[in-house]
């Protein structure tokens, strides 16, 4: 066991239009979302090796996450970060994620640049 900081992979800004929400308006009509993951792996194998099979994909990381954020809509934005993470987490060579979902066009009755929720799983 090391005591170095874990490395770490990010996709940031995932986009896709979706339908989740609490209202019915959010469910009806949809609104941009944003994602952020960020996964904490050993990536010194791959690097030792130029291997991919030794690492995350993260261009097969990104299509997996827009299915989740573009399929069943949920009502909280809680919900949809831990679906993300458990994506996320389904690699085993992922032993940390921190998810974030931006809902920039939220309906908050004042001016504001974005909503956002992040949680972090990591295997027990």
């Amino acid at each position: 066991m090391t005591d170095r900081a874990p490395d770490r992979i990010a996709v940031r800004g995932l986009t896709a239009h979706a339908h989740h929400g609490v209202h019915g308006f959010e469910r009806e009509n949809g609104q941009t979302f944003t994602v952020d993951a960020v996964l904490e792996v050993d990536t010194a194998p791959a690097a030792a090796t130029d291997d991919l099979a030794l690492t995350v994909d993260y261009a097969e990381l990104a299509q997996r996450l827009h299915a989740v954020l573009t399929g069943e809509p949920v009502d909280l934005l809680e919900t949809l970060c831990r679906r993300l993470a458990d994506v996320c987490l389904a690699d085993p060579l992922v032993q940390a994620a921190e998810i974030t979902v931006h809902k920039p066009q939220a309906e908050l009755g004042v001016p504001f640049d974005d909503v956002t929720v992040t949680i972090r799983r990591q295997r027990p």
